[in-house]
């Protein structure tokens, strides 16, 4: 079938709430780049929303899939459990920078799911309920981790109440005029207004944000929420579920700043398009909920736990934590440029190979332009490139190329983006402001 065809399929099938946009249909794919059902080729920034650090169909992940499929497809953990689960959570408890002692590991299916767990845990851990999140941070659609999301459109406008003691904090971007003075300042204020430290069972943050634009939590920032945890007795928690697995040039993000969090949640790169989450953390606390208190019918599956053993041995065998900073230190090399040659270009930033830009009218005001970041991404497409935005004011510009896209590749994609910056902006190539 063709695109046409699929998108008439679409239309008429397809709940408007989760169809995309997109008129293209993916057919097949390889490393980052895509071809649609019509046989176009487009250059893949996006990466599946941070799914495809290692790429499209990585040979060595297709591999062990095919290798799985041919064992068990599924029995369900907790009636049967397998091979490549407790092998897995091995690897990941390894590998997790958790706070304190040996970390114990649990499965599920997405990120959501992972957070959801970890306040379950937290809250079994320390038998408080309240849950502090920051301005901005994302953490998934299910009703509690939506109450926990720091942005409405269009995540929460149309779904009523949300669930109760989700209390919100701003996260430091001195870009948009919050000092980790301040942000520290307004935490410790929610203790005193609206939730007191006693009843919080966890505070939740990005190292660095996701769909909220990309920002990097200051070192200094984190280092205060883990004292501030000890202090209190609360579980500091880092989502990592678009951070983690080599995006940030280290395996996780938090290892820049060398904060441990009590509890980790984690999945999109962790199996290279495979659906599946894991929460680690310290077995004290994961331990703290009763038998048959966590899981799901589906969680870990089999197959989706071969391709994440896999990628793993794929980021130490091809380097994948070093070519992330090889790759960061290109975009912000070529960043740099954009923010000489367009006025509407701005604050540039990355960690590793998590890297993102402004788009603004006027730069001294630092005003979004939420208009140029959607027809950039719009006219990306239509020149074959998979462009994404982000950000609370829905401007930044964000770069989830896989890690290991070829450099001839990754040049095509970047001189389109500056095409399509020019043709937006009649031609104009230069600063004028």
């Amino acid at each position: 079938m063709n695109n046409v065809q699929l998108n008439e399929l679409k239309q008429r099938y397809v709940a408007n709430g989760c169809a995309s946009p997109a008129t293209q249909f993916a057919e097949r794919a390889e490393n980052a780049e895509v071809w649609d059902a019509d046989g176009k080729r487009f250059i893949d920034f996006a990466g599946g929303i941070a799914v495809l650090n290692i790429g499209h169909r990585h040979p060595k992940v297709v591999e062990a899939v095919k290798a799985q499929l041919d064992k068990v497809m599924h029995t369900c953990a907790v009636v049967m459990p397998y091979a490549p689960y407790v092998q897995l959570a091995e690897k990941l408890a390894m590998l997790t920078p958790i706070n304190g002692s040996a970390g114990k590991v649990m499965l599920i299916n997405s990120g959501a799911e992972a957070v959801e767990n970890a306040v379950k845990i937290a809250r079994a851990a320390t038998g408080r309920s309240g849950v502090i999140c920051f301005d901005g941070g994302y953490h998934g659609r299910t009703f509690m981790t939506l109450a926990m999301t720091g942005k409405v459109l269009p995540y929460k406008n149309d779904f009523g109440p949300m669930p109760g003691d989700v209390f919100r904090a701003p996260f430091p971007v001195p870009y948009h005029g919050v000092t980790e003075e301040q942000a520290l300042r307004s935490l410790k204020m929610l203790f005193e207004t609206d939730i007191p430290a006693h009843r919080t069972a966890a505070i939740v943050i990005e190292p660095v944000l996701g769909e909220g634009g990309f920002y990097i939590a200051p070192p200094g920032f984190l280092e205060a929420l883990r004292q501030i945890c000890d202090e209190n007795g609360i579980m500091l928690v880092f989502d990592e579920v678009q951070s983690g697995f080599g995006r940030t040039g280290r395996l996780f993000a938090c290892e820049h700043s060398g904060v441990r969090p009590d509890l980790m949640t984690m999945a999109k790169s962790l199996a290279d398009g495979m659906p599946l989450s894991a929460v680690v953390g310290r077995a004290d606390v994961m331990d703290a909920s009763g038998p048959n208190s966590l899981g799901g019918t589906y969680s870990g599956s089999p197959v989706s736990c071969a391709a994440a053993l896999a990628v793993i041995e794929v980021i130490e065998e091809e380097k994948i934590l070093e070519k992330s900073r090889v790759l960061g230190d290109k975009l912000a090399k070529r960043f740099a440029v954009w923010q000489r040659s367009f006025d509407c270009v701005d604050n540039p930033r990355n960690l590793g190979a998590m890297a993102a830009f402004e788009l603004v009218s006027d730069r001294a005001e630092h005003t979004p332009d939420a208009d140029l970041a959607t027809a950039l991404c719009e006219k990306a497409r239509d020149k074959g490139l998979i462009l994404l935005s982000c950000g609370t004011y829905g401007n930044t510009i964000r770069m989830l190329m896989p890690v290991t896209i070829e450099d001839d590749v990754l040049d095509e994609g970047l001189v389109i983006i500056e095409q399509a910056l020019r043709e937006l902006l009649g031609g104009e190539s230069a600063v004028t402001g």
